[in-house]
């Protein structure tokens, strides 16, 4: 997809937000999330593989780089390789800290 492709996507969301029938617009919103919910699993699969992929390549790329190439955050791509997924949910907590005696 290039930036004019993007834009085009953006402009679209920008016109459900200039409906100005309340109902209307909270349908069309509910309707564009449904989808967009269907399509999430897929494209975070598609884009840890590609995570991995640049990984496994072998030409040095750092997770930083990965990021910047991908335009994500650096937190993103180590989630992948933690195998973190979702809210945050399954992360496991920090340990506690004990207050000092």
């Amino acid at each position: 997809m290039n930036e004019e492709e993007v834009r085009q996507v953006a402009d679209a969301l920008d016109a459900v937000e200039r409906i100005a029938d309340p109902e209307a617009r909270v349908r069309a919103k509910s309707r564009i999330m449904a989808e967009q919910v269907k399509r999430n699993r897929a494209w975070s699969a598609e884009r840890s593989a590609l995570i991995e992929e640049l990984w496994a390549e072998g030409n040095g790329l750092s997770y930083r780089e990965i990021a910047v190439r991908l335009d994500i955050k650096l937190s993103t791509v180590q989630d992948v390789f933690r195998t973190y997924k979702g809210s945050g949910v399954n992360r496991p907590r920090a340990p506690e800290q004990k207050p000092p005696e």
